[in-house]
This record gives structure tokens, C-alpha cells and sequence, in this order.
């Protein structure tokens, strides 16, 4: 059974928000980010902010997946995590 948009959104805070607090992560992670946003990205009723935002987690992600040091890749983006909760935040 496929889970909510909104449901969907809160397991994406829910993953980035632990990425900023502990500065460490997965490979399996960021594989379910990028499957939570292109499921996310293919509702019709998400506005170009959404959709701006989604992207850069997607991109974030994909490097993060193929990042032979994750956990750096995750603690440079601090500033990029905290933003994106936000604006999910916003829009959800």
C-alpha cells in the first residue's frame, strides 16, 4: 500500500533532519530519498518551490550515494539540511 504525500514528506524531514543532527548516514539513505522524491515529483498539485527543493535533495543524494566519504559529504551540507526541513516545512 503506498504510503501519503503527506507521510511521504515527513519520512524526507525525518531522514534529513537525522543527517544534520548525527553528521552521518547511510548509502541506503539516500537511496530512499531519491526514491521518496521522484514519487514525490510526480504529483500534479506540487508548486515550482516544491519542486526547486526536491531537486536539490534528489542531486544531493545522488552524490551522497556515490560519495566515497559520506559522512563529509553529509557535514557539508549542514547549512543545505536545516534550509530544506524548512522549506518541506513550509510546503507540506
Amino acid at each position: 500500500m503506498p504510503i501519503s504525500q503527506q507521510d511521504q514528506l515527513n519520512l524526507l524531514k525525518d531522514i534529513l533532519s537525522n543527517h544534520q543532527t548525527d553528521c552521518c548516514g547511510s548509502v541506503s539513505e539516500c537511496e530512499q530519498l531519491e526514491r521518496l522524491v521522484k514519487s514525490l515529483m510526480v504529483h500534479p498539485s506540487l508548486d515550482q518551490n516544491a519542486k526547486a527543493v526536491l531537486e536539490e535533495i534528489y542531486d544531493y543524494s545522488q552524490h551522497g550515494k556515490n560519495s566515497t566519504q559520506l559522512d563529509n559529504h553529509i557535514e557539508l551540507h549542514q547549512q543545505e539540511l536545516s534550509q530544506w526541513v524548512n522549506n518541506i516545512n513550509q510546503f507540506s
